[in-house]
């Protein structure tokens, strides 16, 4: 039985070597490298994608979509879902969503647009009020997701 220990200890062991040895690859995205910000777009890691949070402006603007709340909240995860399947992921990849709310108060108004994304298995989440988002959003969600073998 020891021996067995001993064994499975040594596997663990040797499998994790690669990551504390550097090996894990990391691999930077920019939306777009002619605005220069002061992030990515997402970030790489070895078989996870960590995507920068996103607001519910149309795609290619500063324009918030239309219908407060609701409208940005669905605006939010359709860029979302853009930028997963961009970087070879998908919405059914999604592990982990932090979602910011410049009211707290619209908590359950983002909620009924946020369970339509994810049906079934819904990924780990955090909610939280802020006292201002960019653009005066009223919502800005970052996900965390697997990436497609």
């Amino acid at each position: 039985m020891r021996a067995a220990q001993y064994l499975f200890a040594g596997i663990v062991l040797a499998l994790s070597i690669p990551a504390f040895a550097g090996e894990t690859e990391v691999e930077h995205y920019s939306a777009n490298p002619d605005m220069q910000l002061p992030f990515s777009d997402a970030v790489r890691v070895g078989n996870m994608l960590y995507l920068s949070g996103k607001l519910g402006n149309i795609r290619g603007t500063r324009n918030l979509a239309e219908g407060g709340i609701a409208g940005e909240t669905r605006q939010a995860l359709e860029n979302i879902k853009a930028s997963l399947e961009k970087y070879g992921s998908s919405m059914d990849e999604v592990v982990k969503c932090t979602v910011f709310l410049a009211d707290i108060a619209e908590w359950g108004a983002m909620n009924e647009i946020y369970m339509t994304y994810f049906p079934v298995n819904p990924p780990a989440r955090s909610a939280l009020g802020s006292s201002g988002l960019a653009l005066n959003a009223r919502v800005e969600i970052e996900c965390f997701a697997a990436l497609r073998d």
